[in-house]
């Protein structure tokens, strides 16, 4: 029996072990005492992870005057309570258990698999939103402001922002004596395509092959480009977020729309044209040999460090980062690094040592000639936006506008003066 299958067989055991347990004690509380039973440690664990995320999450809507941060639905019902959100996670395992139609086995199987998954994502997105939250701290200046989204939300959900082809950022900053940058997480990004269904086999491409964090130099507010190879503009950085202390050792299945020919439309062939080099620059092999392990159904199994590789070869920033939690080998940092890629590890939740990844990030910004006045008045807003009009129809200028105030704060002073001599 290999390592893996014998980590399995001992987590069913497990799994089924808690199950007869909680079921001897009170059958109707099986879900909840399954969690605590299953993975108390892990759910203790979890709540010093969102103490650290809020922590840096109170700093930066300070520090940034933003309106709040927002995450997405499902991350949000784990950082309000990780116990409880695993426990929704059980509840037509247990339905099922409870009447019957399910055995005690089954629903072991079925509820560790649940309880694992929903867990180990909600850590990875923690971990990967805090690093974003703290990336923002050390990048920070006196006067730096949001530029984009203009109501100073700074959401870090994926997904259902983007409007018909448009893939907008999460956030785009202005920081003084730098210039502006945009962030963006997860690019790309499942589009709306209409009713053209044919592009929907697309979707899991897009899901497959997602860096944590693109960061493009200067304001862009969309990077789709249907011309470029792949239709993603060219990032300047990108990030990898890797919370766990094995991740270099675990493998996925590259598959889905990556498996089938794409013949409709010319941008999607372009896309796995780009794909079918850069696979074949990672695996070492001939283009012919990719394209080959590409069409079977079963996909190409490649380690984490081989998908890295992969995102720097496909997407072809300037800089990309690898950020661990924990220390990375020496054998695999040297891996890493023959592909021009900087290894920050053994962050752990100090933000300081992001320093090497805000260097970089400042490095990038682009001073543009574009300015931003922020309001919080709705009816200053009006009224700059009607100066604004007035400005670009070339009815108002500099000198009318100065003459404009200089008489009406004279005319206000002579009301005010003879209003005064009244009263007298």
């Amino acid at each position: 029996m290999s390592g893996a299958a014998g980590l399995r067989k001992k987590a069913v055991e497990k799994s089924l072990e808690c199950v007869n347990t909680c079921v001897s004690k009170n059958k109707r509380k099986l879900a909840s005492c399954f969690v605590e039973c299953y993975v108390g440690s892990a759910i203790r664990e979890a709540y010093e992870w969102i103490d650290r995320l809020k922590d840096v999450e109170e700093k930066v809507v300070k520090l940034y005057g933003a309106s709040a941060v927002t995450y997405s639905r499902e991350l949000k019902s784990f950082l309000d309570d990780p116990r409880r959100h695993l426990e929704k996670k059980l509840f037509i395992y247990t339905h099922d258990f409870i009447r019957g139609r399910i055995s005690a086995e089954e629903y072991a199987r079925k509820s560790l698999m649940a309880v694992n998954t929903s867990l180990r994502t909600n850590l990875r997105t923690i971990y990967q939103d805090w690093g974003f939250l703290a990336l923002l701290l050390k990048v920070y200046r006196d006067g730096t402001r949001i530029i984009y989204p203009e109501h100073r939300i700074i959401s870090l959900e994926r997904s259902g922002r983007q409007k018909l082809r448009w893939i907008p950022p999460n956030l785009v900053i202005d920081i003084p004596g730098y210039g502006s940058t945009s962030l963006f997480m997860e690019v790309p990004r499942p589009l709306a395509w209409g009713d053209t269904g044919d592009l929907s086999r697309i979707w899991s491409l897009y899901t497959a092959l997602r860096p944590d964090m693109m960061v493009y130099g200067g304001r862009v507010y969309d990077v789709l480009d249907l011309e470029n190879n792949p239709p993603i503009k060219k990032p300047d950085i990108i990030i990898e977020f890797k919370e766990l202390p094995d991740w270099y050792v675990r493998k996925r299945i590259v598959k889905g729309p990556l498996a089938k020919p794409l013949s409709a439309e010319e941008w999607r062939n372009r896309w796995i044209e780009g794909l079918y080099t850069g696979l074949a620059d990672v695996l070492g092999v001939s283009r012919e040999e990719a394209i080959d392990k590409l069409s079977r159904k079963t996909g190409v199994l490649m380690d984490e460090v081989r998908v890295v590789e992969l995102y720097r070869s496909i997407y072809r920033p300037a800089k990309m980062f690898l950020v661990s939690k924990h220390p990375v080998p020496g054998e695999v940092r040297n891996m890493l690094e023959a592909h021009d890629i900087t290894v920050v590890d053994d962050v752990g939740f100090s933000g300081e040592k992001l320093e090497p990844v805000a260097k970089s990030v400042l490095e990038t910004c682009v001073q543009v000639e574009e300015y931003v006045i922020s309001t919080r008045d709705r009816e200053l807003a009006e009224v700059l936006a009607l100066v604004k009009e007035l400005w670009e129809k070339g009815v108002l200028d500099k000198e009318k506008i100065r003459r404009l105030l200089i008489f009406g704060l004279s005319e206000e002073l002579s009301v005010s003066n003879e209003l005064e001599k009244s009263r007298r």
